[in-house]
């Protein structure tokens, strides 16, 4: 993956060949952070700058800004499948949290 990484904000840069720019979003938060940059030094610096200006702006507007995801994942399942993913878990010697970060890990990786 082409990330950058700055205060928990993890930034994707990919590359346009035809407009021979490098162009980034910040991905870990629901709020739009962008940057671009003609070289690999110039793109890690806007995504700094992007990342600062970004909590700036949140400071002037008394706003607190978005937090980098927190792991924190909150799912409402059919009764059923709860079940089944707890039995699931248990078959595996797991726990439901431990069984479902395995599953999304293996999905992810593989």
């Amino acid at each position: 993956m082409n990330s950058l990484k700055y205060k928990n904000y993890i930034g994707f840069v990919e590359f346009d060949a035809d407009a021979e720019i490098f162009h980034g979003e910040v991905i870990n938060t629901k709020d739009v952070i962008t940057f671009q940059g003609e070289t690999v030094s110039q793109i890690k610096k806007e995504f700094i700058a992007s990342v600062e200006d970004y909590l700036e702006f949140c400071a002037t507007r008394k706003e607190a800004p978005e937090k980098p995801f927190s792991g924190d994942l909150h799912m409402r399942l059919d009764p059923i499948l709860h079940r089944e993913a707890y039995l699931a878990a248990k078959h595996k010697g797991k726990s439901l949290n431990g069984w479902i970060t395995d599953i999304i890990e293996k999905a992810i990786l593989h």
